[in-house]
C-alpha cells in the first residue's frame, strides 16, 4: 500500500494570506490539528493550531507569525505506508502532505485514515488469535516459526517485531494467526523452548488450556 492509495479528498489547503481564525475553523471541521500552506501548487509546508493559538490575534493573516521556515513533513506518491507512518510519527503531524516527483502538492493523508489502513494492513478485523513470544535477535528464525504455525494447521495473519528498547538485543514477535484456539501452537512452542509472553483469544478457549495442564499435572504426581 503506496500514499497515492491513501489521499483524503476532503482535506482543505490554506495559503499565506488566511487569516487564523479562519484557519483554526477549518481545523476544527476536517479534525486535524495541521493544514498545508499551499500556493498554486507550490508546497511551503505544515501551519498548526498552536502557532496560530500562540500568537494570540487570530484576525491577522498567518504569514505574519508563522515561522519563516516552516515544518515541512511530506512523503511521495511511491512511498510505502510504513514510511508514510515513519513520517506522521517522527514530525508529529496529524496529517501527511503527499508530494509529486517535481514537489509539487498532490494533496495529504490524515492520521485516522493512517490509523485505519494500518489496522486493515495488520488484519486486526480478521477472526484469530494473537501469541507474543520474547526471544533475542540471534535466536529469531521466522522460518521456523512460521514452521510451527503452519504444522498447527494455521496461518499468519500478521506478524511485527519490537525493541523494547533501542539498545535492547530482546525482541517481543506479535502474531496474528487465522485461529481462535492457541491451544496446540502454544504447546509446540514451549516444546521448542520458546518464551510465550502473552496470549490473547476467547476467554473460554483460555479456560480449557489451563484445565488441560491442571489435570496433566494432577496425572503427572499421581504417577
Amino acid at each position: 500500500m503506496i500514499a497515492e492509495n491513501l489521499i483524503s479528498e476532503s482535506i482543505p489547503t490554506v495559503t499565506p494570506d488566511e487569516i487564523g481564525s479562519k484557519v483554526l475553523t477549518l481545523m476544527e471541521i476536517f479534525r486535524v490539528s495541521h493544514l498545508p500552506v499551499v500556493v498554486g501548487k507550490d508546497y511551503f509546508g505544515v501551519v498548526s493550531d498552536q502557532e496560530i493559538y500562540d500568537a494570540e490575534n487570530f484576525d491577522e493573516k498567518i504569514e505574519k507569525y508563522i515561522t519563516p521556515i516552516l515544518l515541512q513533513p511530506h512523503v511521495h506518491l511511491n512511498q510505502h505506508i510504513f514510511e508514510v507512518a515513519g513520517v506522521a510519527l517522527g514530525c508529529g503531524v496529524s496529517i501527511v502532505p503527499v508530494l509529486g516527483a517535481d514537489h509539487s502538492y498532490l494533496g495529504s493523508i490524515t492520521r485516522t485514515d493512517l490509523a485505519f489502513k494500518l489496522a486493515e494492513l495488520f488484519s486486526s478485523n480478521e477472526p484469530g488469535g494473537i501469541i507474543v513470544l520474547e526471544l533475542t535477535d540471534i535466536n529469531y528464525s521466522l522460518s521456523q516459526i512460521s514452521q510451527i504455525i503452519e504444522g498447527n494447521d494455521a496461518r499468519i495473519l500478521s506478524l511485527y517485531i519490537h525493541k523494547p528498547s533501542p539498545s535492547s538485543k530482546e525482541l517481543d514477535v506479535t502474531i496474528k494467526v487465522n485461529v481462535e484456539d492457541l491451544s496446540g501452537i502454544i504447546q509446540t512452542f514451549a516444546r521448542y523452548d520458546y518464551l510465550i509472553k502473552a496470549t490473547y483469544m476467547d476467554q473460554s478457549q483460555i479456560k480449557t488450556l489451563i484445565d488441560e495442564r491442571y489435570d496433566q499435572f494432577m496425572r503427572y504426581i499421581n504417577i
